[in-house]
């Protein structure tokens, strides 16, 4: 301390006090301003008896590629979990480590480590087709300005994006086949309609369109009336949802069929008006789908998850408006399937990125995320899990 803050007296010649503040700062590392450039040497070796050479490899970096791992992984994680344009990742390595790599550059490597990931997409397809409560959606998507769409199937623990000029039921049939043996939570979307399996349709798409409807007519009476009676059916079947193990299997079934009964009842409103008809028909074209729910522990009466799950596709469709490419549209749902897998598995994304692409480096093949998990939980790969 040089001066008195109070009347600026020098204090340089001053005695220092016993007692102090402490004050404890935590901070990040000093932003290196240049990279590390390494020169890596591989060893070869002649083999007498398959007569091949062979050479050896490196862990620091993809074939063929001259960004690092330690680089690539940043790169995959600003792209897909922060949602960052080429534009401002490459401005940020530049600033931050005195790393240049052109927007068409990091392009070309997320496209790499996709195709390098692809096995694990495909883990993640397997895991979401054996699911016992399935919830899928879609969002807009633009690849070169023409229209796409961005696909979720996803369960408790695993999230499926992918990429497709289609919103019809081809995606539907591609991803999960002919037949589904759990059951399928989605909107009013007739896409889903083609699967063979238990659906339960999303009450709160029903419920926020009616709503709007009564908003939007608050003298016709007869919508809030509508509302409020089905809003008491779903109210009461999630009630005996999880009453069923305490009620017995005849309580259940006879419950259930009052259910049905009430629902049906009220889809014959008498005299409605035209407002009220259109609601009525959209119910009535839901119907087969709208209690299915209460005959499933656990399955809820809306399609909320996988809207939560789509939610950051939709903010990085209005960060970037979309894609350059078809390949980098498929590179995006590939490492965004694995990111969201990571997150709902709570498993650093980060960490298995490293270490499953030092894997691919060493045997051609990607670390599979239950390889991964089964090292984690054994302690024998030293990395914790994400908090």
């Amino acid at each position: 301390m040089d001066a008195c803050d109070n009347c600026g007296k020098n204090l340089k010649n001053s005695s220092v006090l016993k007692s102090k503040n402490e004050h404890i700062v935590e901070d990040i590392l000093k932003p290196v301003e240049t990279t590390e450039v390494v020169k890596i040497i591989k060893e070869k070796k002649y083999c007498k008896d398959c007569q091949q050479v062979t050479t050896a490899k490196s862990g620091r970096a993809l074939p063929g590629a001259d960004i690092g791992l330690n680089a690539t992984v940043l790169i995959c994680y600003l792209w897909v979990s922060l949602c960052l344009p080429f534009t401002k990742i490459a401005d940020y390595l530049a600033s931050f480590f005195g790393l240049k790599i052109s927007t068409s550059g990091l392009s070309k490597h997320v496209i790499m480590v996709s195709k390098v990931m692809k096995d694990i997409h495909d883990e993640i397809l397997q895991d979401v087709q054996i699911g016992v409560t399935l919830f899928a959606d879609e969002t807009g998507w633009h690849v070169k300005g023409k229209n796409w769409w961005l696909w979720v199937f996803g369960t408790e623990t695993t999230a499926y994006f992918t990429m497709d000029q289609s919103r019809g039921s081809d995606v539907v049939r591609r991803v999960l086949g002919e037949i589904f043996l759990g059951v399928l939570v989605v909107d009013g979307w007739s896409a889903y309609l083609s699967l063979i399996c238990e659906k339960q349709t999303c009450m709160a798409h029903i419920f926020r369109k009616i709503k709007k409807l009564r908003d939007a007519f608050p003298e016709l009476i007869s919508i809030g009336k509508f509302y409020i009676k089905l809003r008491r059916i779903i109210l009461d079947g999630e009630k005996l949802q999880k009453q069923r193990k305490k009620l017995g299997e005849i309580v259940f079934n006879r419950r259930l069929l009052l259910l049905h009964k009430r629902l049906e009842k009220l889809v014959q409103w008498e005299n409605p008006n035209e407002i009220l008809k259109a609601i009525i028909k959209k119910v009535i074209r839901q119907q087969p789908r709208i209690l299915t729910f209460i005959e499933y522990d656990g399955v809820p009466s809306d399609n909320n998850y996988a809207e939560r799950l789509i939610r950051i596709g939709v903010l990085k469709r209005k960060v970037s408006g979309g894609s350059m490419s078809a390949e980098g549209a498929n590179a995006y749902a590939i490492l965004l399937s694995v990111y969201v897998t990571c997150k709902l598995r709570k498993i650093s994304f980060r960490k298995y990125l490293k270490e499953s692409l030092v894997h691919y480096t060493k045997t051609g093949q990607p670390m599979l995320l239950k390889e991964y998990e089964k090292k984690v939980n054994s302690g024998s790969c030293g990395l914790a899990k994400a908090a």
